[in-house]
């Protein structure tokens, strides 16, 4: 079997996490092809991004601080995973040519007084390129071939899009499937560094936050992976967030358009288009805990069981968002109101989650982030107010909960039931939105009142009963 496993960062935050993984990998490496995709240690990312507002900030002894940190912390990780000192010291010494390379990048950024969305990107791949060299050692540590590849060696191309880049998948697919049926062919184990890929031009490009499990299928559909694993320190998708609902039960079995709506209400942060890759090839992803492999997980696939068709599979929340109510006269009957909106707020770089619109068109109220309304309030105020707005009215710290499932198209009678529980526990809604596939029921309340309509919900539809 074809296999891509990817790991998150907390999955090898430790030598003894490091070497779980390997031993891991050197089994299953016996009667499978198998590819590692992974994604920084545990905390490296976020301090390569502390690092770049060190720069910004003109501290560059903050940033050269961070930058050993970061440094030690994988020279430490390196000498306690590797046993053999042979493999060990060439460990150390290919570390040290990325930490030199690191540094000096620091200096010149400093030197520029600027971090651009170039530059970032180089600076921020630094997490996988030494991460991929840690789990590939410790691998050889076993008597067990492995390579280490960033996305750029790998063949990963993209856009020059930095930050947010989209790969060029008929030039990725042709380079990626060649170099890794070259390591196949050697009985060679790749382990591929996450998130990162190469524009056109050879310079380094990320997939934003979450990307390492982009990379995990980009590579999965050119290889034609038999299944996709993606190891983090949860056992998969579960009926709620077990924090808030404490008899949450872990979903067996879910399709791809339900997982794509878990992953963005928060049921496990994947990047949002992780999922596109898979939808053509139709390769099956399992969700794992690389702490708990015996279980299986959850089994993501195009076409589900008869069985797992639930009404509701999952009671998921978005805390920390902003509502604006936006109204005015002028705008019924106007053609491109909502547009010079949506155009006002994206010339602002905000990101609007949630949208409704009554009828009579006097009025759309929108969900933005919590740290967006300031910001989204001010444009809307200085482009539209006075001419197509009238008035805006603001409501902060509310919450999205989201009703995800299959089942619920054509289900007659489940807003009735979502509402009537609200109801029951005194929960006041703000906003209500539904798509016409009906997969998705989602609605707005007060943060305070989020584990308490989560959990109603999670009862009313008996989710703990869920096969």
């Amino acid at each position: 079997m074809r296999l891509v496993i990817k790991y998150g960062g907390t999955s090898i935050s430790s030598a003894k996490d490091i070497q779980t993984v390997a031993n891991y990998v050197n089994t299953l490496s016996k009667h499978n092809e198998i590819v590692i995709v992974c994604s920084a240690t545990s905390g490296t990312t976020d301090d390569l991004i502390e690092i770049s507002q060190s720069i910004k900030n003109e501290n560059k002894d903050k940033a050269i601080q961070l930058a050993s940190k970061i440094i030690n912390r994988h020279k430490q990780l390196a000498k306690q995973t590797i046993k053999k000192s042979t493999i060990r010291k060439k460990l150390l010494e290919k570390l040290d040519v990325d930490f030199r390379e690191l540094v000096a990048l620091i200096e010149g950024m400093v030197l520029l007084g600027e971090v651009t969305a170039r530059s970032m990107d180089y600076l921020i791949s630094f997490g996988e390129r030494l991460s991929i060299k840690l789990i590939s050692f410790a691998i050889n540590d076993l008597n067990k071939k492995s390579i280490y590849l960033t996305g750029k060696e790998v063949g990963i191309v993209t856009d020059s899009n930095f930050g947010e880049s989209i790969p060029l998948m008929d030039t990725t697919r042709l380079r990626v499937s060649k170099t890794i049926d070259q390591q196949f062919t050697k009985k060679t184990i790749p382990v591929i560094g996450g998130f990162t890929g190469a524009d056109q031009h050879g310079h380094i490009t990320t997939f934003g936050r979450g990307g390492s499990d982009y990379t995990a299928t980009i590579i999965g559909t050119c290889i034609k992976a038999d299944e996709i694993w993606l190891m983090s320190d949860i056992d998969g998708l579960m009926t709620a967030d077990p924090k808030i609902v404490k008899n949450a039960k872990l979903l067996k079995e879910v399709s791809y358009v339900e997982a794509i709506e878990m992953a963005l209400f928060g049921a496990k942060q994947i990047h949002p288009r992780t999922f596109e890759p898979l939808l053509t090839k139709k390769i099956p992803m399992k969700i794992r805990n690389s702490f708990n492999v015996k279980n299986e997980g959850t089994l993501v696939t195009d076409s589900p069981s008869i069985s797992t068709k639930n009404t509701v599979k999952c009671v998921s929340s978005i805390r920390h968002n902003g509502l604006i109510d936006i109204r005015g006269g002028s705008m019924v009957g106007n053609p491109g109101t909502a547009a010079k909106i949506f155009a006002t707020l994206a010339k602002a770089g905000i990101n609007v989650m949630m949208i409704s619109q009554n009828p009579s068109e006097s009025s759309i109220t929108i969900v933005v982030k919590n740290t967006d309304l300031d910001k989204a309030v001010n444009a809307l105020e200085m482009e539209l107010l006075g001419k197509i707005i009238k008035k805006l009215e603001v409501t902060t710290d509310v919450a999205i909960i989201a009703l995800i499932g299959l089942g619920m198209r054509g289900t007659v009678g489940v807003a009735s039931k979502v509402f009537g529980a609200i109801q029951k526990n005194n929960v006041n809604v703000a906003m209500i939105t539904q798509g016409s596939s009906e997969l998705n029921l989602a609605f707005v309340v007060k943060n305070s009142d989020t584990n308490v309509a989560v959990q109603a919900l999670h009862d009313a539809f008996e989710l703990d009963k869920i096969n």
